[in-house]
């Protein structure tokens, strides 16, 4: 080998990315996957090709879980790798309407640059199982899911109250609205009542809740699963109508305050509020909902804004005082939550008490802290513990003891029973635009609402050129009559297609099923293949999809499972979210300009360079900073390396060189699974500059393990220098992760403080092996040790084997 051959990274790249595709490197047949012996699965979000490519933030999300996809393979497991995109949705139909293109168009241009930006990457990906949720091949099984679900009894059509943003024409989720305005066009959002299709997501929110605690996640996305999922335990309890006949029932998780409860407020979309509402308080009560109409469902639910609300002239009777209590309307209490009514208790709940001190209602004291009495005043509400007052044969009670008393008595009167609440509400999947899968159903006026035969699937999306959406809130197909007309399965009678398409969520809670059986076409996923290769055994993404995607996917996951297509009912084994990059300390975004497209960073210092800088910029989960200067390190630190391999004798290796090596294999093999890559590269980059030292000649029993070690990082340098090593076949088909000597990576000698009645007074340098006796021998043959303890006795002394010696004197 010449010393004088550069670095060539370009070529290098060009040429491994050609070679791992003509030897299908990184793709599985259907025979292989069957015979895998340790099947693991590696699973990275996949991208939507909304934009014009992947940026720098992208790139360092893809890499961070092709490293551990490498490792494991180099580990011996079969690693399957897959790749898709997540080309329907609001966001690919939103940059299509931004540059003038019908998205049927646009995508596939989109897809094109992704799939050569990931290539270019080095990405581990088997291209032969790729999924794109636009192929109707894809969406058709996902017309199937939905049908399925619908025979199941999961899913449902009704009106409901929803976030409507006026410019993007469509439904908002909660999370989609950002201090009352779009996150997309940052348009002013309003509420609509809209029929919709809804999946019966809350019916799993206590098994969904359960299961948390099993989950190998990362703690902030399991606990952003359970904040959502809001398991509330309380009691349902019934106010009759004073001079009407029925009642408003509540949920409250506050029985014990009840005799507190002086007025009620119900959500301005109450069925009760009609009925409630007398003739002279008719006028102020529609005026107030045609207001809070106005009003997006986010914006409502913030506590810190201003109390509103409107007298509906009704009254309610609390079922514990027996007293008359004035019903109100207000914007904070909403229909999607409990049963869109409360029972107000001001003197211990804040938003309450700042209600009724605006609008002059009765505050009364049902709770008394300890030191306090019945007659103590409230200044604010108080939600702390303590004993009941002002509650009739309940006063003295505790605040746990008060709940289940009182809930005892209203349930064996049937004004109540204990129950619990969820915050989960089912999932909307009805979206008024048109790029996404057309929902398989049909609208017959004899039938109703009538499922598409499973052989007529897919429900084809027609090419539609006007696809902008409009304020009349239905869907773009709506326009087209031609497709929409059709004949009902049932009756053959005619019959109006569905023209809401699915939300892009239900396109992304179910592709890592599909990946597998990729090439299937009679089957969504191949039965055998995914007891083999599910649940997905480590998937990483970001963390602001903690709650909605992984949601879905968990919900999904468990339906088809209790429909007896799966035997599993939780998709990822382990997941863990990835940090976020920003640019020289401030957050990349395209309105600041400073969003880093890799492409050019590729072209001048290579793939391979690009990838170990991403990960050596912080610990992945948390992310870093990029800045220009960085990756000068990085791609040093590989130059080096090459010319290393390239000048490497066969000498034996150096007892001191080859004690950091076995030193560096067990650093590096701890950390590349805990995802702590920075510190990972970090020490090989030391151990490099050990073997590097003083100008020596490295040997190449110093340098091949290093090329392994980084393989996972730079696979196509790593593939190269492995082939200049004198290997035929590709490292990742053939080599496997080095093996550190436990003894060999033990240090010849430890350095252990020795302190004097507490404080430091020496460091003495021992065998690994001295033991106590040893390391006192040292300590005290030290002259500064000896000065503080000579003439006098040592009372005792305590040893932390290897680190500390303290010896108590007197």
């Amino acid at each position: 080998m010449s010393s004088t051959d550069r670095y060539d990274a370009e070529a290098v790249e060009r040429k491994w990315q050609a070679e791992w595709a003509a030897k299908g490197t990184n793709a599985f047949t259907k025979d292989e996957l069957e015979r895998a012996d340790e099947p693991y699965y590696n699973l990275m979000m996949f991208p939507y090709p909304s934009a014009e490519g992947l940026h720098i933030g992208n790139i360092y999300a893809f890499t961070g879980a092709d490293v551990h996809g490498r490792y494991w393979r180099l580990q011996g497991k079969t690693v399957f790798e897959p790749i898709g995109f997540d080309a329907f949705g609001i966001h690919s139909e939103n940059y299509a309407l931004k540059v003038g293109t019908n998205p049927a168009d646009l995508i596939p241009r989109n897809v094109e640059n992704f799939t050569r930006q990931l290539t270019r990457m080095g990405g581990m990906y088997d291209w032969t199982h790729t999924v794109d949720t636009t192929d109707p091949k894809y969406y058709r099984w996902t017309q199937w899911i939905f049908l399925k679900l619908y025979q199941g009894g999961l899913v449902e059509r009704r009106n409901a109250p929803v976030n409507w943003c006026p410019s993007c024409k469509t439904v908002l989720a909660n999370e989609q609205v950002v201090g009352g305005l779009c996150e997309r066009c940052d348009t002013a959002v309003e509420q609509r009542q809209l029929p919709q299709w809804f999946f019966k997501i809350s019916q799993y929110a206590e098994r969904l809740l359960d299961n948390i605690e099993k989950l190998d996640w990362s703690d902030t996305t399991r606990k952003a699963q359970a904040n959502w999922i809001g398991r509330s335990e309380g009691a349902e309890v019934d106010f009759s109508i004073q001079g009407g006949s029925g009642a408003v029932r509540v949920f409250t998780t506050r029985p014990d305050t009840l005799f507190g409860a002086t007025y009620m407020v119900l959500a301005p979309e109450h069925p009760l509020v009609d009925s409630l509402t007398t003739a002279a308080c008719r006028a102020a009560v529609d005026d107030y909902r045609t207001q809070v109409a106005k009003r997006d469902l986010v914006e409502r639910k913030k506590t810190d804004k201003e109390k509103t609300g409107v007298f509906t002239g009704g009254y309610c009777i609390n079922p514990m005082t027996g007293k008359a209590i004035p019903v109100w309307i207000a914007d904070y209490v909403l229909m999607e939550y409990g049963t869109g009514a409360i029972m107000a208790v001001p003197g211990h709940d804040q938003r309450d008490f700042e209600f009724a001190t605006v609008f002059g209602l009765p505050i009364m004291r049902v709770i008394a802290a300890p030191g306090e009495d019945a007659n103590t005043a409230l200044d604010s509400a108080y939600d702390g513990d303590g004993t009941l007052v002002n509650s009739g044969r309940f006063d003295g009670a505790s605040v746990e003891a008060g709940k289940r008393a009182i809930v005892a008595d209203l349930a064996k009167r049937g004004a109540g029973e204990a129950k619990v609440n969820y915050r989960l509400h089912d999932w909307c999947v009805s979206r008024q635009r048109y790029w996404g899968p057309p929902i398989p159903m049909v609208h017959c006026e004899r039938c109703g609402a009538v499922p598409v035969p499973e052989s007529e699937l897919p429900v084809l999306l027609p090419r539609v050129e006007d696809f902008k959406p409009d304020d009349s809130g239905v869907s773009p197909l709506a326009r087209v009559k031609s497709w929409y007309e059709t004949t009902c399965p049932q009756c053959q009678g005619p019959a109006r297609r569905e023209t809401d398409v699915s939300d892009t969520f239900l396109d992304s809670a179910w592709y890592f099923l599909r990946y597998p059986s990729a090439d299937r076409d009679d089957v969504p996923f191949d039965a055998e293949l995914t007891r083999k290769w599910l649940p997905v055994h480590s998937y990483i993404g970001g963390n602001e999809h903690a709650v909605l995607h992984l949601m879905y996917s968990r919900f999904v996951t468990m339906a088809l499972k209790d429909l007896g297509f799966i035997d599993f009912e939780e998709p990822f084994a382990k997941f863990r979210a990835h940090g976020l990059i920003i640019n020289e300390g401030t957050k990349m975004s395209k309105s600041r300009g400073n969003v880093i497209v890799p492409d050019a960073l590729i072209d001048k210092y290579g793939a391979d360079t690009v990838r170990v800088y991403l990960m050596f910029l912080g610990p992945f989960e948390q992310g870093g900073d990029y800045r220009d200067q960085g990756i000068q390190g990085p791609h040093g630190f590989l130059t080096r390396l090459w010319q290393s391999v390239l000048d490497a004798n066969d000498v034996a290796p150096d007892p001191v060189v080859e004690r950091k090596l076995h030193q560096t294999i067990r650093q590096v093999t701890e950390q590349i699974p805990n995802l702590q890559y920075n510190t990972a590269i970090a020490a090989m980059m030391e151990y490099l500059n050990v073997v590097r030292a003083g100008g020596r000649t490295p040997r190449r029993a110093e340098v091949a393990p290093l090329v392994l070690m980084i393989a996972p990082f730079a696979p196509h340098v790593a593939e190269e220098l492995y082939q200049r090593l004198g290997h035929n076949e590709s490292l990742f088909a053939s080599a496997r992760w080095p093996v550190f000597d436990e003894a060999k990576a033990a240090d010849a000698l430890l350095d252990v403080g020795v302190q004097v009645n507490g404080k430091l007074r020496a460091r003495v340098q021992v065998a690994a092996d001295a033991d106590e006796a040893a390391v006192r021998a040292a300590a005290l043959a030290n002259d500064n040790v000896s000065r503080f303890v000579d003439g006098k006795t040592i009372r005792k002394a305590i040893y932390v084997p290897g680190k500390l010696l303290n010896l108590v004197v007197g």
